[in-house]
């Protein structure tokens, strides 16, 4: 049962102006706009917003992470994204479950895209692996507006 006086999270409340995207997060190549819940819950959970800063040139190469919960909710614009064999479109208004340890690449997005990151615990590693298959190669923003359509 839930008890209000042993439960070691805090209330949080982020307006729109009170942080600001930045870079320095996992990827120079996306800004960050951290939402206050890492510091609320000790670590637990992170979530963040995660907006493009600059074109896809490589992506984020393959990876897997060490987290027990991850997901990701496109808000703008979309991304395509590897999971392990699998071509995998993300747009606005879809929810992706990463399961924990599923080896992905995200390789290209529109330069509308931003995402709201949910990952637990907050400082979950970032660990390279090798690729079970080849990956596209990106578009460029000048060729967006077609891809968006694919």
């Amino acid at each position: 049962m839930f008890d209000p006086t042993t439960t070691p999270t805090e209330f949080s409340h982020v307006k729109p102006g009170d942080t600001q995207f930045k870079g320095g997060g996992l990827r120079d190549f996306f800004i960050y706009r951290d939402l206050g819940i890492a510091a609320a819950t000790h670590g637990k959970v992170i979530a963040h917003l995660v907006r493009a800063n600059i074109a896809p040139e490589r992506g984020t190469g393959w990876h897997r992470h060490g987290a027990d919960f991850h997901i990701v909710y496109m808000l703008k614009g979309w991304a395509k994204f590897m999971y392990e064999d699998q071509e995998t479109l993300v747009s606005a208004g879809d929810c992706v479950h990463q399961r924990p340890g599923i080896a992905h690449f995200l390789f290209d997005y529109s330069p509308d895209m931003e995402y709201l990151e949910i990952v637990g615990p907050a400082d979950f590693s970032t660990i390279e692996v090798p690729g079970p298959c080849a990956v596209p190669a990106p578009g460029t923003w000048d060729s967006a507006p077609a891809l968006q359509q694919a």
